[in-house]
């Protein structure tokens, strides 16, 4: 049967989600509890391949199993044998057919920061510290011009094998940043993501937000479709994966 599952990992000590020779990754730990809890050589399909220091609370994964107990049996004992860093949050039965990339609508990711002087140690590894105040309001206004469907070629460029290599047009559903004292979070959905796509958007908007570009000078960067234009690409590990919709 083909399982979907919902995982959560800790991204800080992997090279990212995919399989690598050269790495630990996130795929390579979950097959490794597959096949301990299985007997089984099972290769795990994702809705993601997460960068390496990316996080995820809604990475949503499938796999084929011959498991002949029930699904909760098998939830209990990847979760004991997996990596304290990764989690299975749910699984079910899945259509035979379902596919985890290929199927999704949209996936939602989220950037968090912490905007103030001193840096908090608590937040090190989930949020990127920024010391000077940043305009959120001007961040606002520039992400808003995000939304819609456009080449976002300055900012990304086609995952390798991609079924649609060369093709850099995606649509942004949602863009927002919000802000809770200190810290500071920026939201974006969208049908799919070019490669470093969001911490390429992220680290534009950063120079927004420091008085270094314009929200017109963002619009124009962004409608150049090309890549030298782009501001820093934000570290990843501020980057969360929030969830997958289909």
């Amino acid at each position: 049967m083909r399982v979907r599952a919902v995982v959560a990992y800790d991204g800080t000590d992997y090279g990212g989600f995919q399989r690598q020779v050269n790495a630990p990754t996130v795929q390579a730990a979950l097959e490794a509890a597959l096949a301990q809890v299985t007997q089984e050589a099972i290769t795990v399909l994702a809705a993601g391949r997460t960068d390496a220091g990316v996080h995820a609370a809604g990475q949503v994964v499938a796999f084929d199993t011959g498991w002949r107990h029930v699904l909760s049996d098998l939830h209990r004992a990847l979760n004991a044998v997996l990596p304290v860093d990764i989690a299975v949050l749910e699984v079910e039965d899945a259509a035979a057919d379902f596919h985890p990339r290929y199927d999704a609508r949209s996936r939602c990711y989220r950037y968090s920061f912490y905007n103030a002087p001193v840096r908090w140690p608590l937040n090190r590894r989930y949020s990127l510290h920024v010391v000077v105040p940043l305009d959120v309001a001007a961040m606002q206004r520039a992400a808003q011009y995000l939304v819609g469907e456009q080449d976002f070629a300055t900012f990304g460029r086609p995952p390798q094998r991609s079924k649609r290599n060369g093709v850099t047009v995606r649509r942004v559903l949602m863009a927002e940043w919000s802000k809770k004292s200190a810290r500071l979070t920026f939201d974006i959905e969208a049908n799919a993501f070019l490669y470093r796509m969001v911490r390429s958007i992220v680290g534009t908007l950063l120079q927004v937000g420091q008085g270094r570009m314009s929200v017109d000078e963002f619009v124009a960067v962004l409608a150049a479709c090309d890549r030298s234009l782009a501001g820093p690409t934000a570290p990843p590990h501020g980057l969360c994966l929030m969830g997958v919709k289909y």
